[in-house]
């Protein structure tokens, strides 16, 4: 982790869709200091009761969980990781443990940009089939916002154990 933050300020004033792809852009951004600076066997090195809550499964989680919200329920895309899931629900935090951390952040910026795009050609109301029911794209936002800030906090943890580093 670098003493430079970088991250994109949310914005203090703005329209709504401003305001949520603001904070998940903070928090998107936070994963990637959070985790920048560590060796491969660090990131992979399990800290707590958890095997699967390290740095490198975190980032590989996140990655697919945009994906999965953003270019499979909103924009109706296949799932990649169905397969997978069928054997093991935990499939995204094991296969991350074997790729090096350089490529699990450059693949999740991949994946945020991905969905950056995605959420940008849709209204916040813009609605698709979910479940038994509907999800709209601010659902989706908002959502994705709680789940990268709940990891967010995971990987202050883990950073800390790593090395002492601290940060907001």
């Amino acid at each position: 982790m670098t003493n430079d933050d970088t991250r994109p300020e949310p914005p203090w004033t703005g329209s709504e869709r401003e305001t949520l792809t603001g904070f998940l852009d903070y928090l998107r951004a936070t994963i990637r200091w959070k985790s920048e600076g560590l060796s491969d066997e660090q990131a992979r090195r399990a800290l707590l009761p958890s095997e699967l809550t390290t740095v490198a499964g975190l980032v590989g989680h996140l990655t697919y969980v945009e994906s999965f919200w953003f270019s499979v329920v909103l924009a109706g895309e296949a799932d990649p990781w169905r397969e997978a899931f069928t054997a093991d629900p935990d499939a995204e935090f094991r296969a991350a443990q074997g790729v090096p951390l350089a490529r699990l952040l450059d693949d999740y910026d991949r994946q945020c940009a991905r969905s950056r795009e995605i959420v940008a050609d849709r209204a916040l109301e813009h609605e698709v089939p979910f479940r038994s029911g509907a999800v709209t794209a601010r659902w989706v936002l908002t959502h994705l916002i709680e789940e990268t800030g709940r990891h967010a906090g995971h990987l202050d943890v883990l950073r800390e154990l790593i090395d002492g580093r601290t940060g907001e």
